[in-house]
């Protein structure tokens, strides 16, 4: 294996920054054209090692090749609840990186407290489907039509996974 699993630190601000752009540009598996500034990248990452939410990333050589987060929703009558969002760069798909990350992160989310992990993915990216299922999620809908982009118009799958047996 040439590539650890490993708590998000603000060593790796730069490198993170670095890895969603470069998924992001790829127009295909975030719901974003490109990273945020960087500033607010870093915003983003202090604000979870500061409120102890769970954030790893993967790192291949000296380079963050993959991430995966759980965002707590704000609300209290949400507080339950979090966002995953996760990106793995392209040379490194196909080699377990996802799923080391999905399980490190969800394992994080469970000793938080949280006890609902929702995520949006679109309906052709089947691999991540398969990941999600396979760590537990399970399909609770699809948003018809709900991402457009470069002409082309996508659905959504809406999926779900209880830490603590609920649903």
């Amino acid at each position: 294996m040439d590539w650890v699993i490993e708590p998000i630190a603000g060593a790796h601000i730069a490198g993170f920054h670095a890895a969603l752009d470069r998924v992001a540009r790829e127009r295909r598996y975030l719901a974003l054209l490109e990273a945020p500034p960087l500033e607010r990248t870093a915003e983003f990452v202090r604000g979870n090692i500061a409120g102890g939410n769970p954030q790893y990333v993967a790192i291949g050589g000296d380079a963050v090749v993959g991430w995966c987060d759980v965002t707590p929703m704000e609300r209290a009558v949400f507080a339950h609840r979090g966002v995953l969002g996760m990106g793995v760069v392209p040379e490194y798909r196909g080699r377990g990186v996802g799923r080391a990350l999905v399980e490190a992160t969800l394992s994080a989310a469970r000793s938080k407290g949280l006890a609902r992990i929702d995520l949006e993915v679109r309906a052709d990216n089947a691999a991540a489907i398969g990941l999600y299922r396979a760590v537990g999620f399970k399909v609770e809908g699809v948003k018809r039509d709900a991402l457009r982009l470069d002409d082309g118009r996508f659905d959504l799958v809406v999926m779900a996974l209880h830490l603590d047996g609920g649903g």
